[in-house]
């Protein structure tokens, strides 16, 4: 791989979206990759929420890019909920109780803190056994950029502080950036910077970077492209864990009557996290058209690739299958929510770590860049 981004075909990056869960969807299109093309060409790699875990395994793995797959499958095969969180009934009714308390002490200094629905540290310790750290930092990022086999890795968070998007770059040779509510900072990535990415609001606690509070960078991010293309991408592979929908699927309805909690969750976390990838993708396109049209009126603008892969199936539908299996308090809450009067329950998607639901997606993953197999050859290679 090395040196590989610097071929004709120009700097390609792969851009890993979140959805939690849903993220081992990601693992099978790499899987399918690594088999047509072991040494892809991928030298800088973005990921925000579920997907800052993969970019991470991928960027720091001191192996062949087949090899970091391989590791990365089995990872995600082997997670179950009490790998990611805690969601026991103690656990569970303890946070639920001093939520109430909370609301009923008025806000009062002396009321309950309460900080999540879940505890998020068994994750860390996920992490902690998947990645090689030295007093948090992620090992083997810095061999594969002193190598040429990376260029750059970032991960964005929300700065909850500033309510302002911070993208947290390690890798060489890059400028970091200053935009509207959303900057790129040069760090060295630990293990805090992956929980703050993924740290879903309100059902993870916030992490602490520096004097700031950071959560999922998923939420402000309406531009998830844009760390690659400040990094210097000429190319995308962008990988959605949000299924299109048919002009008659979109039409039909989820729930009958007023829609459970569960249902509101689901759509205001699809909105939040999953739908800005495909604006930005239809905005990116439209520039391109523009930049080609008009090249000397281009003020600096490049002409760049994008491919963005998504699933074939409703993720969301499909986690309903395995619902029967989660963890009995957090099952008994989600059903409390909801989640067995709609069709799609988005929101338990993103929670449903169960191997069996794990695997599927990767399967599905997998099947789907098979199907799509020569566009994504083309666009890497600059065929």
């Amino acid at each position: 791989m090395k040196d590989a981004h610097s071929t004709r075909a120009g700097t390609a990056a792969l851009v890993l979206t979140g959805g939690g869960a849903r993220a081992a969807y990601q693992v099978g299109l790499l899987r399918c990759l690594v088999r047509h093309m072991p040494e892809a060409p991928l030298p800088i790699i973005t990921g925000v929420s579920a997907g800052a875990i993969n970019a991470v395994h991928l960027a720091a793995h001191k192996g062949s890019l087949r090899e970091a797959v391989d590791d990365l499958t089995g990872l995600w095969a082997h997670l179950e909920p009490g790998s990611i969180y805690r969601a026991g009934g103690v656990a569970l009714s303890g946070n639920m109780l001093r939520w109430g308390l909370r609301l009923l002490s008025g806000g009062s200094r002396h009321g309950p803190k309460v900080e999540s629905l879940l505890d998020s540290e068994p994750l860390r310790g996920t992490l902690e056994q998947a990645l090689a750290t030295v007093d948090g930092e992620v090992q083997g990022i810095d061999e594969n950029l002193t190598d040429g086999d990376l260029q750059a890795i970032a991960l964005s968070t929300l700065n909850y502080t500033t309510s302002s998007t911070v993208t947290w770059v390690q890798g060489r040779g890059f400028e970091s950036w200053e935009r509207p509510r959303r900057r790129g900072v040069a760090t060295r990535i630990t293990i805090d910077h992956i929980m703050a990415s993924a740290a879903l609001p309100l059902v993870f606690p916030a992490i602490r970077l520096g004097d700031s509070y950071f959560g999922d960078g998923g939420v402000r991010l309406s531009t998830p492209l844009a760390p690659a293309i400040h990094l210097g991408a000429d190319r995308i592979l962008a990988i959605s864990t949000r299924y299109r929908k048919s002009r008659e699927e979109s039409r039909a309805a989820l729930v009958t009557g007023y829609p459970p909690p569960v249902q509101v969750a689901g759509n205001l976390m699809n909105a939040i996290f999953l739908d800005a990838i495909d604006q930005d993708a239809r905005n990116l396109k439209r520039i391109n058209q523009l930049v080609r049209a008009c090249p000397d009126a281009a003020l600096g603008l490049r002409p760049i690739k994008i491919l963005v892969l998504r699933p074939s199936i409703d993720l969301g539908q499909l986690a309903a299958e395995y619902e029967p299996k989660l963890p009995r308090a957090f099952r008994f809450l989600s059903r409390g929510l909801g989640t067995r009067q709609t069709r799609s329950p988005d929101f338990l998607s993103m929670l449903m770590f169960q191997p069996d639901y794990l695997t599927r997606l990767i399967e599905i993953g997998e099947a789907d860049a098979e199907a799509q197999k020569h566009e994504i050859l083309e666009l890497l290679t600059g065929d």
